[in-house]
């Protein structure tokens, strides 16, 4: 029995947020029908040029995307009234919906929260979009650094004291993600108690605010916050005599005089918070790791105590034991017998058994159609309407 048996999810989402909260919900047990557009599935394939590939390519692309895994996947052309009867009808056989078009986008289909509901008053109804359903910038476009930029997250990314730097990861598309799958699961939880649903409104933009929460509790005065790159002397990434680099954390007194000690350097203890020794603090640091190569000081400063970690490449943190230990690392085989090492949920209820890999767009489009009472004919003729390719949905 996993923990989300039987909860039901549409999920009309196409970029990251939207199936990172839906994949959530998949690996924990929930059935999500995943509606694709063909015309944007083919868009997708020619940005990505993964319409060059052929069937067997295209199938392994995308048993690869680890968000769409454990997902049915029904492909129809939603500007099709056929095709939106057909989805109404779903929705009413559904627990949740999520989607991530532009604020009105579905509403302008037939397929928005006040007509589903008025079918569907225990329906919970999550869309994600950049800036959410209300305010000045609702109908604002834009991904993942345009949020970061709004809620002041990219004025602190980087130790350039000069300029702002991307983070290299999808911060504010992951946070939304989980912040999404959370505020579905209360809104489930709150419409089982009382049979009725919401529309639940959740933006990048506000979910990177937070991603600020410990600057926003510890300064009352923003303008008190120390500028971008004036960094702790306690903390910091080194880089080693191989050009390799490693991380250390030791802010407590404790860790950092423990640090301190173990580097050679036991006069820095006592000049942890003083400004003034910021700088020589950290050259000192550096030459001395400069000295040696990575692997002498992992086991150095294991061997003292301290906080510390490698550098880890993606390539490293998949084959790292500690996450293949807790199950972080899995293995899937597709329906060709190729292994696809992947990432396992991040949070566990009991035992995980791994899901299937991701299938071709439309795999379920004629199982779901028909569980609906739709009869052959039908469920052709909405298939003849299909434009694109059955490539890899872009998550």
């Amino acid at each position: 029995m996993t923990a989300l048996k039987g909860l039901r999810v549409l999920d009309f989402s196409r970029l990251l947020p939207g199936p990172y909260c839906t994949w959530l919900l998949a690996d924990q047990g929930a059935e999500v029908i995943r509606v694709e557009h063909p015309r944007e599935l083919a868009k997708q394939a020619r940005v990505f040029g993964w319409d060059k590939l052929d069937e067997a390519g295209r199938a392994r692309q995308r048993a690869r995307d680890m968000l769409a895994r454990g997902k049915k996947s029904v492909c129809l052309d939603l500007g099709e009234e056929e095709a939106q009867d057909a989805l109404r009808r779903l929705a009413a056989t559904v627990d949740v919906v999520v989607e991530d078009y532009r604020p009105g986008v579905l509403d302008s289909l037939g397929l928005g929260y006040k007509t589903l509901a008025a079918e569907t008053p225990a329906l919970v109804y999550t869309s994600l979009t950049l800036c959410g359903q209300t305010g000045p910038l609702r109908d604002k476009p834009g991904h993942d650094p345009v949020a970061l930029a709004l809620a002041g997250v990219l004025s602190r990314t980087g130790e350039d004291p000069d300029a702002p730097g991307l983070p290299g990861f999808a911060a504010a598309d992951i946070a939304t993600g989980a912040h999404a799958a959370f505020a579905t699961l209360a809104a489930v939880t709150q419409a089982r108690a009382t049979g009725q649903g919401q529309h639940v409104d959740v933006s990048m933009s506000d979910c990177s605010l937070v991603l600020l929460a410990n600057l926003i509790a510890r300064y009352e005065d923003p303008a008190q916050i120390p500028p971008r790159g004036a960094r702790r002397a306690d903390l910091g990434l080194w880089r080693c005599a191989d050009g390799k680099w490693l991380v250390t954390t030791d802010m407590e007194p404790r860790y950092w005089a423990t640090f301190c000690a173990a580097m050679g350097k036991p006069d820095y203890a006592g000049w942890q918070l003083d400004p003034s020794r910021r700088q020589d603090i950290r050259q000192g640091l550096q030459d001395i790791f400069a000295s040696q190569p990575r692997a002498h000081w992992l086991a150095h400063l294991a061997a003292a105590g301290t906080q510390f970690a490698p550098v880890n490449e993606l390539a490293d943190a998949l084959r790292e034991p500690h996450f293949q230990a807790r199950g972080m690392v899995i293995s899937l085989e597709t329906s060709e017998g190729v292994r696809l090492t992947q990432a396992g949920p991040p949070v566990r209820l009991g035992a995980f058994t791994a899901p299937h890999a991701a299938v071709l767009p439309g795999t379920h489009t004629a199982e779901i159609l028909r569980e609906l009472g739709l009869n052959d004919t039908a469920i052709n003729a909405l298939r003849a309407h299909q434009t694109g390719p059955s490539t890899p949905a872009n998550t």
